[in-house]
């Protein structure tokens, strides 16, 4: 991670699925209202396209190019926001695996396995890490759901996201005493590559502009 100048008291934004879709448009919105933005994905080219979009506008920025299945790379990025930053402001989880869709009985083994390692193993261990931080700070976690569950075709997709969500919603209803604030939203339908692969088409132009959705998500802080 790129070294900062550290002046006053800096809000820290996480951003985990940074490099495009709402996790991009997050990205920018928060470093529009002051945040530094740590922005975590795996493809380098699109977060420094992100990184020159937020520092155009005046903002700041930190890129980590990395893989959040990876533990030991998620495990050395909270160790080092606590020892450059100290806690979190804030967490926006946007990273997800979106499998192809597949009648139940012909889900691929693989498709799933990975399904349940990115939407819900990974948030597990995120959440476990990042707690601490963000109670340093009496922080907020932002999770996404996509009610996919039970919908045909969306068995791995939709399976693992409710795991996911039913997760946040645990953490959600322990924390309401002692932080931090987990703040659970159902974004409307956006032109995102995700939504793309499951809708294969679809007229884009009467969907949400990511950008518009990041606006209204960030009004509920």
């Amino acid at each position: 991670m790129s070294e900062i100048e550290q002046t006053g008291a800096i809000r820290l934004a996480l951003v985990t699925g940074a490099s495009r879709g709402l996790g991009a448009a997050l990205a920018e919105g928060l470093a529009a209202q002051g945040y530094h933005v740590l922005a975590v994905a795996r493809t380098v080219g699109a977060l420094e396209e992100l990184d020159d979009r937020i520092h155009a506008a005046g903002g700041q920025a930190t890129l980590a190019p990395m893989d959040v299945t990876e533990p030991e790379a998620m495990k050395q990025m909270t160790q080092a926001i606590a020892g450059r930053w100290g806690g979190l402001d804030l967490w926006a989880h946007c990273a997800v695996h979106a499998a192809p869709m597949s009648p139940a009985p012909h889900i691929e083994g693989r498709d799933w396995s990975k399904s349940m390692l990115v939407n819900v193993e990974v948030t597990r261990g995120l959440i476990a890490m990042l707690e601490p931080l963000l109670r340093q700070r009496r922080g907020t976690a932002l999770f996404f759901d996509d009610a996919r569950g039970g919908q045909k075709f969306f068995g791995a997709y939709g399976a693992s996201k409710a795991a996911q969500i039913a997760l946040a919603r645990s953490w959600q209803a322990e924390t309401v005493q002692t932080g931090p604030r987990v703040l659970i939203d159902s974004p409307a339908p956006m032109p995102t590559a995700v939504r793309a692969r499951f809708h294969p088409g679809e007229d884009r132009g009467a969907l949400a502009p990511c950008r518009d959705e990041a606006a209204r998500i960030l009004s509920l802080l």
